[in-house]
């Protein structure tokens, strides 16, 4: 629909239009809308009319003027800083857009009635929220005097397929040397631990492997909000909740992994270690359940160990306990990095403890490049790290090469 439809449609008419269809109730079709605009004794040629059709669907159950954004292909974010600032990520580059929300009164209901349909409250007394909506795009909303002078709004697009490992190859997020490792990852139940900033791929990256697993495998997928949407025909996902406007009701990841453990798990997966969890996983994963992923936000794999053990002190853990933990529990992490547009797998480190029984994380492949010369650009190469010799023993590749 081009920019102008709304215009065109007469105001009063999509008002009387949207009136009815919530005063029936029911699902908004388009067959629906088509009746309800003819009831209105409107006379719209097919072109007015299937605009119109586009416009209060996208007002009632999608994102209102936002919702084309979301629906183009490369955009993956969209980001409202106002009524008339509004922003999204195409292509991995953040751009402003020409789209105007209305008053900032109209970009508030905007964001309550998104909080609605993803099964959260969003007012004064709950200024903040975080849902995913019907269609998987996740929200994040926040009203002033939280979010400043007015409503600030985070849509993030779900991807609904995940991709397949050559796939992640060609666009350039893991170099091919490294696409034989992460399937021997996979392949030899690995406990994996995926690290990265925000926006670098970490979710991405665990589908694409999720999907690798055996289809006779059951994979238990917990999340606080689901974003995960692995190629697998047997996915059990568990989902936390929050409280109630009562503040109870809450059921909290620790809770669900403790669950997970009980619902005959082939692989247990968590999809942010963020808190007290990380004590559950960990738990989880020393106990016999092997091929268990999760991912982390990390500036870099050797600030892994600093990590676990700043969201394992929020469980009541010490530095020793959580050492001897994560060294028995994992035996990898992946590194993501995020390089201007070009988000690529960086690092592949092993889990260890060092002399005085500190917990460790050694690099064992190291992806350099590509990088600018005085000439051409030189080409990807893959570095070879001290922990090499460790990882392969452990996914069987052998320790005498496999990288260049």
């Amino acid at each position: 629909m081009n920019d102008g439809a709304v215009a065109e449609v007469d105001r009063v008419l999509l008002a009387e239009v949207r009136s009815r269809l919530a005063r029936s109730g029911g699902p908004v079709s388009a067959d629906r809308v088509t009746s309800v605009v003819r009831e209105c004794g409107a006379i719209l040629g097919s072109r007015a009319l299937a605009d119109l059709v586009t416009v209060v669907r996208a007002e009632m159950l999608g994102a209102g003027p936002l919702q084309r954004l979301l629906e183009e292909p490369e955009v993956t974010d969209v980001l409202v800083n106002g009524a008339a600032d509004v922003w999204v990520e195409r292509a991995g580059k953040l751009e402003r857009v020409d789209v105007d929300l209305g008053t900032p009164a109209q970009v508030r209901g905007l964001a309550v009635r998104l909080a609605a349909a993803g099964g959260q409250r969003l007012d004064d007394a709950c200024p903040v929220v975080d849902a995913r909506l019907p269609d998987g795009t996740r929200l994040h909303a926040v009203l002033p005097p939280i979010g400043g002078d007015g409503t600030l709004l985070s849509l993030r697009v779900l991807r609904r397929r995940a991709f397949t490992l050559a796939e992640l190859v060609s666009l350039g997020t893991v170099a091919p040397a490294l696409a034989p490792v992460l399937r021997a990852l996979v392949s030899a139940r690995a406990n994996v631990l995926i690290s990265g900033a925000t926006g670098s791929g970490k979710t991405t990256l665990l589908a694409t492997l999720l999907s690798l697993v055996p289809g006779s495998e059951r994979i238990v997928c917990i999340e606080e909000t689901g974003e995960l949407e692995p190629d697998h025909p047997h996915v059990v996902r568990l989902q936390a909740r929050r409280p109630n406007v009562e503040g109870v009701g809450a059921i909290e990841l620790p809770d669900l992994v403790r669950h997970a453990l009980r619902m005959r798990p082939d692989r247990i997966v968590l999809g942010e270690c963020r808190g007290a969890e990380v004590r559950e996983v960990l738990t989880a994963l020393n106990t016999g359940h092997e091929g268990g992923w999760a991912t982390v936000h990390a500036n870099a794999a050797a600030d892994v160990p600093a990590r676990l053990e700043a969201l394992a002190a929020l469980a009541g853990r010490g530095r020793a306990s959580v050492a001897a933990q994560a060294a028995s529990a994992l035996d990898a992490v992946l590194h993501l990095r995020r390089d201007g547009t070009r988000r690529h797998l960086a690092e592949v480190a092993v889990v260890g403890r060092g002399p005085s029984g500190e917990l460790t994380v050694t690099a064992a492949l190291r992806v350099v490049g590509p990088r600018a010369t005085a000439g051409p650009v030189a080409p990807e190469r893959i570095d070879i790290g001290p922990g090499w010799e460790q990882l392969a023993a452990r996914i069987g590749l052998g320790g005498g090469g496999g990288a260049a």
